[in-house]
């Protein structure tokens, strides 16, 4: 079974579009069931099921997760906690009256591992976000990525500033004890400044190989994009 853990420099800055794009890539390499996790949103829309029978909190990069996927599961698997407010997780928890719990998000990825040949884990905004509060700090998705044991993938964002966050977070990857599989250049301003000098630090700074870069194109799907990633 393969799994991977992805993560990003910041928010917004293409984790869902990598994610969708290796589950397809995957798909192409001859994995039958393939499936992604968001195990928290933060910034739900309350959708009416069809039959009438109620509703659910929903996000727009699990829809599209859902979409990519070749293995359709219950939510409570791929999406154990759906936030309404669109804020970091551990404030959208505390709204909804709610502690967000790693334990059961482990249970949950670990029944999604007994259904499938490979589970793509998309990280909730940066790599070190708090997802709840504890006495004396908290728990972020650093720690549940170290909790899951998976190879993370990160996912750089091409802009201004993107060669402090890479490398930073980079460094808390690798203090947690996991490997860096790869990173994903992908352009989120087009117009950037010195973008060709800033990949080509990236790529002798980071230890780990470039699995694409993919200029600023709003409209390219993930099953287009597979094409030119390369699997770790």
């Amino acid at each position: 079974m393969v799994a991977y853990f992805i993560t990003g420099t910041d928010t917004g800055v293409g984790k869902t579009r990598t994610s969708a794009s290796l589950i397809h890539a995957l798909r192409q390499a001859g994995y039958k069931r393939v499936v992604g996790m968001k195990p928290v949103t933060a910034g739900c829309d309350w959708v009416e099921r069809a039959d009438g029978s109620g509703g659910q909190w929903l996000n727009e990069d699990v829809v599209a997760l859902r979409a990519a996927s070749s293995l359709h599961v219950p939510s409570s698997f791929d999406n154990p906690y759906a936030l309404p407010a669109p804020v970091s997780p551990h404030i959208a928890a505390r709204h909804a009256d709610t502690v967000i719990d790693l334990a059961h998000i482990e249970a949950s990825f670990h029944a999604l591992q007994q259904h499938a040949d490979a589970v793509i884990v998309e990280g909730a905004g940066g790599f070190v976000v708090p997802l709840n509060e504890q006495d004396g700090g908290c728990e972020t998705s650093a720690d549940l990525a170290q909790r899951l044991r998976l190879p993370v993938i990160m996912v750089v964002g091409l802009r201004l500033g993107c060669l402090n966050h890479a490398l930073l977070t980079q460094e808390a990857i690798l203090a947690r004890g996991l490997p860096l599989a790869g990173w994903v250049a992908n352009v989120v301003d087009p117009n950037m400044a010195e973008q060709a000098a800033n990949l080509a630090t990236l790529q002798r700074q980071l230890r780990a190989p470039m699995l694409a870069h993919w200029g600023w194109d709003a409209s390219a799907r993930p099953d287009q994009l597979a094409s030119s990633l390369r699997l770790p």
